[in-house]
């Protein structure tokens, strides 16, 4: 049975993902930081894990947890937006901890999880083409669109780190989908994008490692 991690799955796009995966048959592994909001995650067919990815000691104790247990994918989607980051009213703890969880997080359980990865081996992060420092042309979200060119900067390093071992890593955009952090305004619905990125990872070939995918396959710029 190929199994996924899937960090922040108690709501939006890891839910969804949580969902698909655990309907095709994966074994699915998910993240939350509350247990008391882990119900939706478990009911669609998900085994349930305590962790704050942004808490390096919680993400140590995740892998002693999982200690021996094989991955075909990690997915690293636990993200946040963040408040206060707008040109004259930037909000420096506020930027530092959206970078934290943001970038840092999926770098330390990527480190506290490679060697798990067998079978198809692949690192995901669900990143935004507001990291994309060709597509920035609205401003604003200084914090989030940092965090989000930082993790793809991160994505491609790790590439080459993990070369070596036959691992591909992948930054994904799933596009303006309609959760909590898009807004009801949003053109997507989760289950369309994660129903796209899902066929992204499916297709994944070595030489696309380090590469920055759109939800409907096409490469978004850097």
């Amino acid at each position: 049975m190929p199994t996924i991690l899937i960090t922040g799955a108690n709501r939006g796009l890891g839910l969804e993902f949580a969902r698909q995966y655990a309907a095709e048959g994966w074994r699915v592994l998910a993240t939350v930081r509350d247990p008391s909001k882990g119900r939706a995650v478990s009911e669609a067919g998900a085994e349930v894990h305590l962790c704050d990815v942004a808490d390096f000691g919680s993400v140590a104790r995740l892998e002693s947890t999982l200690k021996g247990v094989s991955l075909d994918i990690l997915l690293n989607n636990a993200g946040v937006y963040g408040e206060h980051q707008d040109f004259g009213s930037l909000d420096a703890d506020e930027f530092l901890r959206v970078m934290r969880v943001n970038a840092l997080a999926p770098l330390k359980v990527a480190e506290a999880f490679a060697n798990h990865l067998t079978g198809r081996k692949i690192i995901a992060a669900v990143s935004s083409k507001m990291g994309s420092i060709s597509d920035s042309n609205s401003g604003g979200s200084y914090a989030y669109r940092a965090s989000k060119s930082a993790l793809n900067m991160l994505i491609r390093t790790l590439a080459v780190d993990l070369a070596g071992r036959g691992v591909t890593t992948v930054a994904l955009s799933p596009g303006w989908v309609r959760t909590d952090m898009g807004g009801p305004s949003a053109p997507l619905d989760a289950a369309s994008a994660v129903a796209g990125l899902c066929k992204v990872l499916e297709g994944l070939k070595p030489a696309d490692s380090g590469g920055f995918f759109h939800w409907d396959g096409s490469r978004v710029p850097w």
